[in-house]
């Protein structure tokens, strides 16, 4: 590798590197250990194409896709991983309410499934399409939309304050209310 392209990695590890963990962490269920291994996999993984690399960030996030759906495809006779703590936040904490309803939805997408934790992620938090999720996860859209369905219901019953007219509106899209789920 050149050393411009050398210098570019280092660059764009140092500013996107933090963004990149915490996906990492999400896709993970929450383990940090298991988050910083698969990040840096998928940074080993793009330093070895980086100079044909047109946009680094959205390779590398997919390279993570792709290495995590095949660690779930590998594992699915494990049990799950489940930590105490949470992994540090990037320093956006609102108010204490907020934070209290953060808590309770990481929690809630720990007893999530592999699969619906990685619907909910990838269409709400990385906001991709339907269509994209489900060609990441090699299913049918259609699976997506019923898994999505499934999940946000389940996490409406695990954190009854998701509700359409609370602060997480731009979460997660809910229009149904926990009263309604369990009625």
């Amino acid at each position: 590798m050149e050393a411009s392209s050398h210098d570019e990695f280092r660059e764009f590890v140092a500013m996107r590197s933090t963004a990149l963990l915490r996906l990492a962490v999400l896709l993970t269920g929450g383990d940090r250990h298991a988050a910083e291994d698969l990040l840096q996999i998928a940074l080993m993984k793009a330093y070895g194409r980086w100079a044909r690399i047109e946009q680094p960030e959205a390779y590398v996030r997919q390279i993570m896709y792709r290495q995590q759906v095949n660690r779930w495809r590998l594992r699915r006779h494990h049990a799950e991983t489940t930590v105490p703590v949470l992994p540090e936040s990037g320093g956006e904490v609102g108010a204490g309410a907020d934070l209290e309803l953060r808590i309770a939805l990481w929690a809630a997408l720990g007893r999530l499934s592999k699969r619906q934790r990685a619907v909910v992620v990838l269409r709400y938090f990385e906001d991709l399409p339907e269509a994209e999720v489900a060609a990441l996860l090699g299913c049918p859209v259609g699976t997506v939309r019923s898994t999505a369905h499934r999940s946000l219901a389940k996490l409406r019953a695990l954190v009854p304050e998701l509700e359409p007219e609370g602060p997480t509106e731009q979460l997660l899209p809910l229009s149904y209310t926990a009263k309604e789920i369990q009625g």
